[in-house]
């Protein structure tokens, strides 16, 4: 009884495993679909970086003119929130000693620096905040990029076209080959969300508004579906 039950038992796996390799069957394709959006947000880090003689020194000039930004980033509405410390540093800075003496490098001064992320949820004053940071001592930027509050509805459009642009390459390929398409037996999203469009910080001072264009940001979908199949008539 227990060589049949372990017979039994090693037919059942080995059917598992012949229907686990069985390539899939019926159609498969991949639809796409691109929906181009008009940004209404951006980020930007900026920040100050000083040199000086003393560690001490150097620290307190970057201290005053964040402290200085950060209050003006006050009286321009951007909120707590919508800014965060993302570097912060104190190196020493050392001669330029010849490669081939032995002496070792003598330090000459300090370098500190301190960055701060900043959301703009307002496009319109971003010229403004950039124009006015850069006036109190801002002088570290690690570029500028824009995206979408809430990329969402955008996502669910772009997802609709990408599943209409599967069906429709479904029904070509069917047609092609003499086939009725049947329904559809397995989906799986690709996607991606909505990447942040950069901009390298060219223009650093006077008239921001102007040098800056927003454009548009592009939201991609993906979608890889597989359909039944029957012989056609």
């Amino acid at each position: 009884m227990k060589t049949l039950r372990w017979a039994a038992s090693l037919w059942i796996l080995c059917t598992g495993l012949a229907m686990a390799q069985v390539p899939e069957q019926g159609i498969i394709v991949t639809g796409e679909s691109t929906i181009s959006v008009v940004p209404d947000m951006a980020t930007i880090t900026l920040g100050v970086r000083e040199n000086a003689i003393t560690a001490k020194e150097a620290m307190g000039k970057v201290t005053e003119s964040v402290s200085a930004i950060l209050d003006e980033l006050d009286a321009l509405g951007v909120a707590e929130k919508d800014r965060q410390t993302s570097r912060f540093y104190l190196n020493p800075v050392y001669d330029n000693r010849p490669s081939n003496t032995d002496e070792a490098p003598r330090v000459t001064g300090y370098e500190a620096g301190n960055s701060v992320t900043v959301t703009v949820r307002d496009l319109k004053a971003l010229g403004e905040m950039l124009d006015a940071v850069i006036d109190i001592g801002a002088n570290d930027f690690n570029g500028l990029s824009f995206g979408l509050q809430n990329p969402a509805p955008a996502m669910a459009v772009a997802r609709k076209v990408a599943v209409a642009d599967a069906v429709e390459r479904a029904g070509q390929l069917a047609e092609a080959a003499s086939v009725t398409l049947g329904t559809v037996l397995r989906m799986t999203e690709n996607s991606r969300g909505a990447p942040p469009m950069a901009m390298e910080m060219a223009a650093m001072r006077s008239g921001m508004n102007d040098a800056i264009a927003s454009g548009e940001i592009d939201i991609q979908a993906q979608v890889t579906m597989v359909f039944a199949i029957t012989p056609g008539n």
